[in-house]
């Protein structure tokens, strides 16, 4: 081996990637530890608001006061330390985490009607606890609600991280963004897409391979897609959509009471009380 011409080739690409790398515009140092830190700070918060169903051994009974002020202590420092990687200075990291964690009760109440959801939508179901443990929903949606509220208090990265685990994790893919209403339950679950800008009501069950997407995206001047516009379909209350649905569009409204059949691909609104099928084949 050429020693002396590898080690130039390396000093040379080494120069050429760093000039690149002061140019891409990435604002964000993403530590090693990054992911990792969000999975516990997720890890943190669930087992503060299910102690005894997300409860870490290690950390001993937390099942009392003193113990949920500690793990909410240990959530609340690592949800600050992540908000010094991705926060831009001058941002009040004490204002995003009090909001935070004054938030949580609010959102243990919404997930309680999430398990009532599961339980009453689906048979299969024997109790509150298999729902916790063991369905993909509840861990889908009890990591999204988390992250909608830090999404709501303007954290970068953060929500998305939190979202893709859970997406990795059951296949469940919705964006921080979303708007999602009580009592909502996903059966199965895998295939699920919720886009950014889509908003669901109250009492709404999906099924498998259900997309709520975009439609088209308008472009700039320069032909890339705006950012920030709704894009997204608005589902009303009290809607089921079965297996395989695609709604899509920003201007798509699906009204309360509907029923969406299994494959239909659907790109206009729908009016409350109307249900709609596939009857191709």
């Amino acid at each position: 081996m050429d020693r002396i011409r590898t080690e130039t080739t390396i000093n040379e690409t080494a120069a050429k990637l760093l000039e690149m790398f002061s140019g891409s515009g990435e604002d964000v140092c993403v530590t090693p530890r990054l992911k990792a830190d969000t999975l516990e700070f997720i890890d943190l918060i669930r087992s503060a608001l299910f102690p005894t169903v997300f409860q870490n051994r290690s950390r001993g009974s937390r099942s009392t006061s003193e113990g949920l002020s500690l793990l909410l202590w240990e959530g609340a420092e690592t949800l600050r330390g992540l908000l010094k990687t991705v926060l831009p200075e001058g941002r009040d990291h004490d204002e995003i985490i009090n909001g935070f964690l004054e938030s949580l009760p609010g959102i243990l109440a919404t997930l309680r009607t999430d398990v009532h959801a599961a339980y009453l939508g689906d048979p299969a179901a024997v109790s509150d606890t298999e729902i916790l443990v063991a369905y993909p929903s509840f861990e889908a949606v009890s990591i999204f609600r988390l992250a909608h509220r830090l999404y709501e208090l303007e954290v970068p990265l953060i929500p998305r991280i939190m979202t893709e685990f859970a997406h990795r994790s059951t296949g469940i893919d919705i964006h921080p963004g979303a708007t999602i209403g009580p009592y909502f339950f996903i059966d199965h679950g895998t295939g699920v897409v919720i886009g950014e800008t889509c908003t669901i009501g109250h009492h709404v069950k999906l099924y498998q391979g259900v997309t709520l997407g975009a439609k088209s995206f308008e472009l700039d001047e320069d032909g890339n897609p705006v950012k920030g516009v709704k894009r997204h379909p608005d589902i009303g209350n009290n809607v089921v959509i079965y297996a395989g649905a695609t709604v899509l569009g920003g201007s798509t409204v699906v009204g309360d009471n509907c029923v969406i059949g299994g494959n239909v691909w659907l790109t206009h609104s729908v009016p409350q009380g109307e249900s709609v099928y596939n009857n191709l084949g």
